[in-house]
């Protein structure tokens, strides 16, 4: 093991707020999906569970294991931090259908008098719907990821903790907005997919591709931090920015063309069975 490692498993210690809050999290919900199970087993599986808490796991490696160490000192590894946060983490806890088990979780009498109340306030169910409405969701997650790669927000949040887990925040709480909006998770008024989902995730594509190839192609570092701070790989600072803005470029275009390239198929198959349809109607009348 590297010397530079070494420091960084040595300056770790275990985040135990929220280590604590993704345990007690995952626990509530496991109590949740066993309770609303028995009624609807084939709604709520095992993979819906296992989904779940990947996505809880994916979370405390990002920010609660010694990887949020190596993202301190490496542009590469923070954009694989922010990568886990908005592409991977979201996903997997949508998957899960969290809401109705979380809410079954949770002690009944906090349901009533506190959770229940609040869900049934009609401005807070007409600010819910309108969060995760598609060009409010796409224009809060772009924003936000846009936003702190401006070099002034990213090397304050970098040189200031707090504000780097607001970071944090900020980018999980505008991508699961995002993905709400493709998964829809129950109990959401489902909607069957249609050509602007598609729109949805291209464009949210180009924005990612445009960031990446900017870091990508810019002859100088971006960010000061990694200047005022040199890393303990001695890797190169505009080395390790092209480096990260080609995880970024990679894998963030794949989050989103892989789902695209499948909901597109999936409409294209639509398409032509009622194309069918429609000619087999049409032979029937002749």
């Amino acid at each position: 093991m590297s010397e530079a490692i070494h420091q960084i498993l040595a300056d770790w210690s275990l985040p135990i707020w929220l280590t604590a809050a993704i345990v007690i999290t995952a626990a509530v919900y496991l109590r949740g999906w066993l309770a609303i199970r028995r009624t609807r087993p084939l709604q709520f599986t095992g993979l819906r569970l296992g989904s779940f808490f990947a996505g809880l796991g994916v979370l405390w490696l990002a920010i609660g294991s010694p990887m949020d160490g190596f993202a301190d000192v490496l542009l590469s590894a923070h954009m694989v931090e922010h990568l886990f946060l908005m592409s991977v983490v979201p996903p997997l806890l949508l998957y899960g259908l969290p809401v109705v088990p979380l809410l079954r979780g949770l002690p009944a009498s906090f349901v009533r008098l506190i959770a229940a109340p609040l869900m049934r306030s009609p401005a807070l169910r007409r600010f819910g719907h309108w969060l995760i409405a598609p060009l409010v969701a796409w224009l809060l997650m772009n924003a936000s990821f846009l936003g702190w790669h401006v070099p002034s927000a990213y090397d304050f949040a970098l040189e200031h903790e707090n504000w780097h887990v607001v970071e944090h925040v900020c980018f999980l709480t505008s991508s699961i907005l995002f993905w709400w909006c493709i998964l829809r998770p129950w109990p959401t008024k489902f909607q069957q997919p249609n050509w602007g989902i598609l729109l949805y995730l291209v464009s949210a594509d180009v924005v990612n591709t445009m960031l990446s190839a900017f870091l990508a192609f810019c002859d100088r570092p971006v960010y000061a931090f990694y200047l005022n701070h040199p890393n303990p790989f001695q890797v190169l600072p505009l080395q390790d920015q092209m480096l990260g803005a080609v995880i970024m470029w990679i894998f963030g275009s794949l989050a989103f063309l892989i789902p695209a390239v499948i909901i597109a198929v999936r409409l294209a198959g639509t398409a032509d069975a009622r194309s069918s349809t429609h000619e087999r109607s049409l032979s029937y009348e002749d």
